[in-house]
């Protein structure tokens, strides 16, 4: 019989969860919803078998009392990071990524259509005990779906870098195709080159509870062509954002610098047509871990160019990747995504910036309140409007009491004037956070 050990750096984290897990009550807060849902995948993931998602952790933390930029906070991201890269390297880990990834993003969509319906039941209801069931069922769907969404995205970055460390190890050492002057589409674009159908799962998915917060849980051996992957050019920076790690303070203070430079039109069609057909090849392929880096690559560049590939992106039916681009865009440092939501309001893409600030809602308070102050520096004020009001639709009031403390005198009205664009019951629950953290009178 074969023995798997455990990597050290699994075992380094699951050792630490359960230290922390000792400090908790399992009958109280998060820790009590998940032990009491799916006892057996948190005793998985305490024994290094799965890892927690890491939404979890944070409300582990949470319940432990602990802030989210503390040193136990930050200890807990370093140990989480070498685990989960440790775990994905197991043979078959990047299929188990892929399908809980789709997993994820089943339950988020089902989150989202749950939610318009609780919604409109809501504004129905006729009775005080009825509205507050309602609001009670809202509140549990929209943290399912701030889950899903969260877990959906890191899945994604942990698929893409498994699937980049596997490809770096079968290529022999050489210049990347995209440093090398790359040949020009063709004149004529191509169809579009639908994707193969992915492969049926290896095994049938076990029956699990409903909702993001109980869900735990090759490419082919044949010689395959290079294909030469032009992307948006990026200046000669170094690569940032949600792929490469969201960058540090250099990538942040380069992004208000490249919104500055005017895209050339022509120079932008040009670009996204050579990035939409590499795309193409590479999907044609069944390269989905080399495309989904192409897309996430495009964000490193002007963001002015960034509406010319959506729209070749939906000309050659690939809208879904423009979607997974938007995803990824969620996760970029406040000034960049900012930027990129700025650029696409200008561009009269208005439905795709209101969906870029709508995912962008689960990033920390602290990102928010700089992405916010970006936009309005930059007069679009409808954007920080709608980011306000997508934060306060789906966060609690306690948080929004927290990300208007980043800046009292400005944050406290936008943020009262969101709640009072979402209904009266939030705006009241609003004002009572406000009252409990000092930031408004009584």
């Amino acid at each position: 019989m074969t023995v798997y050990q455990l990597p050290v750096e699994v075992t380094a984290f699951a050792r630490w969860l359960t230290e922390l897990a000792g400090r908790l009550r399992p009958d109280a807060g998060w820790y009590g919803v998940f032990a009491a849902r799916d006892p057996e995948g948190l005793r998985a993931c305490f024994d290094g078998a799965e890892i927690l998602p890491w939404d979890v952790v944070e409300s582990l933390l949470q319940d432990a009392g602990e802030p989210a930029d503390g040193p136990l906070a930050d200890r807990a991201r370093a140990l989480y990071a070498a685990a989960a890269a440790a775990h994905d390297r197991r043979p078959g880990g990047a299929g188990a990524l892929a399908e809980r990834r789709d997993l994820m993003e089943q339950e988020r969509r089902y989150a989202e259509s749950r939610a318009r319906e609780l919604g409109e039941r809501l504004r129905a209801a006729s009775s005080t005990a009825e509205s507050a069931g309602l609001e009670n069922d809202l509140a549990w769907i929209r943290d399912d779906h701030a889950r899903a969404a969260a877990r959906v995205t890191e899945l994604t970055t942990r698929l893409a870098r498994v699937e980049g460390r596997a490809r770096a190890e079968q290529v022999p050492v050489a210049a990347p195709a995209w440093a090398q002057d790359h040949a020009e589409a063709p004149a004529r674009t191509p169809a579009p080159v639908r994707s193969p159908a992915p492969a049926a799962p290896a095994r049938p998915a076990k029956a699990r509870p409903r909702g993001a917060r109980y869900a735990w849980l090759e490419e082919s051996a044949e010689e395959r062509a290079p294909v030469a992957v032009p992307v948006l050019p990026t200046g000669g920076a170094a690569p940032r954002g949600a792929r490469f790690g969201g960058g540090g303070d250099s990538a942040e203070a380069a992004g208000p610098a490249r919104v500055a430079e005017a895209a050339d039109p022509a120079e932008a069609a040009r670009a996204a047509a050579n990035a939409v057909y590499a795309l193409q090849r590479l999907r044609a392929q069944g390269r989905s871990g080399e495309a989904h880096v192409l897309l996430c690559e495009a964000l490193n560049g002007p963001p002015d160019r960034l509406p010319a590939l959506a729209a070749e992106l939906h000309r050659t039916g690939l809208g879904a990747d423009w979607s997974t681009l938007l995803w990824e865009a969620a996760s970029l440092p406040p000034g960049r995504l900012a930027a990129v939501a700025g650029v696409l309001a200008d561009a009269g893409r208005a439905a795709d910036c209101d969906q870029l600030l709508r995912q962008g809602v689960a990033r920390p308070v602290e990102e928010l309140a700089g992405a916010c102050a970006a936009l309005h520096a930059e007069d679009h004020h409808r954007e920080a409007h709608a980011l306000l009001t997508a934060f306060v639709r789906v966060r609690a009031p306690e948080d929004a009491a927290r990300l208007a403390g980043a800046d009292p005198r400005g944050l406290v009205p936008q943020l009262l004037d969101a709640a009072r664009a979402v209904s009266d019951a939030r705006e009241r629950d609003l004002l009572h956070a406000l009252r409990v953290a000092g930031l408004t009178g009584a």
